[in-house]
């Protein structure tokens, strides 16, 4: 009989009365792994800056998951763009839940014209990461009273070229789309990394770990393109997902791996296990030297808490 070497979907454990948090579930690679913690009967939260396409993902996983039930699947309005909205969502989350057994930081956006956040900050640093930092903060509590409970960061392969430009974050400066999108999902491992230091320098029980999803076919790629008005660079980036990229489904297997899979250990990076983690089944895979940079971790931490106002002050 040949033994099964790669993990899926149908891997996960039953999660009947765990309660995960799902940034930007309502779409791509959050909604597929949305789908299937319901199938596997966790309580989710889609946490969706808007409402009405998380109610429509919401009934598709009811339609699709005969295991989840209308208890099962909640939706919340949070715009990672908006340090009020992280906030509101965070006052409405812990009057409602004491447990939160995963946090999934899923939300993202991807190679933007320039744009800036409510709070002034560049767009993909902000919502890619600072809107992640804060929304971890306020939810610390909850996720220390919880056994367990896994801290899950989605990154991108895109860290690789990205640099933390601590003299110019918000590219006041000439702006490069790419180059803000890789300091972004650097800023991602950094705070991932930092995070699980922090939480076993405390003797902390709880995990920090990252994974990213290699090139996956969702809306990220031309959602850019289709911002900036170029149709040219949006059918370009359609037909680069039909040839290159593998199904949402497929690039969200590392986040459900990272989410529920047992043996994760805090600072585990989890990414496909194809050529060039660009396709395939979950693996540990290695981050980039910068991310692993423990002074840069430390000094993007000290910023971040200043830009936000959160400080975790039970990680001290």
């Amino acid at each position: 009989m040949q033994t099964k070497t790669r993990w899926t979907a149908e891997d996960l454990p039953d999660l009947a009365g765990k309660t995960v948090v799902v940034t930007g579930g309502n779409s791509g690679i959050g909604y597929e792994a949305a789908l299937q913690l319901a199938r596997k009967r966790a309580h989710v939260i889609l946490a969706c800056r808007d409402r009405d396409k998380a109610g429509a993902a919401r009934a598709a996983i009811l339609a699709a998951a005969p295991a989840a039930s209308a208890a099962s699947i909640e939706v919340m309005a949070l715009d990672l763009s908006s340090l009020a909205s992280v906030r509101a969502f965070a006052d409405a989350f812990l009057g409602r839940h004491r447990a939160l057994h995963v946090l999934c930081n899923n939300a993202g956006v991807m190679a933007l014209p320039f744009r800036r956040t409510a709070d002034g900050f560049e767009m993909q640093l902000g919502t890619n990461h600072l809107g992640h930092f804060a929304l971890t903060g306020l939810l610390l509590p909850c996720l220390l009273a919880t056994e367990a409970a896994r801290v899950v960061t989605v990154s991108s392969t895109a860290h690789k070229f990205g640099a933390i430009r601590f003299d110019d974050l918000h590219w006041a400066g000439r702006y490069r789309k790419w180059g803000a999108y890789g300091q972004s999902k650097l800023a991602n491992l950094l705070f991932t990394f930092e995070l699980q230091r922090r939480l076993e320098a405390v003797g902390a029980r709880q995990v920090s770990v990252a994974c990213h999803p290699g090139w996956a076919t969702t809306n990220l790629q031309q959602a850019g393109p289709r911002m900036q008005g170029s149709s040219v660079l949006e059918g370009l980036a359609g037909l680069a997902n039909r040839v290159f990229g593998q199904s949402a489904a497929m690039g969200a297997l590392p986040t459900l791996y990272a989410v529920a899979a047992p043996g994760i250990r805090g600072g585990d990076y989890i990414g496909p296990d194809g050529p060039g983690e660009m396709w395939g089944t979950p693996k540990v895979v290695r981050a980039s030297a910068r991310a692993g940079d423990v002074e840069t971790a430390r000094r993007l931490w000290a910023v971040s808490e200043e830009l936000t106002g959160v400080r975790y002050i039970a990680l001290r």
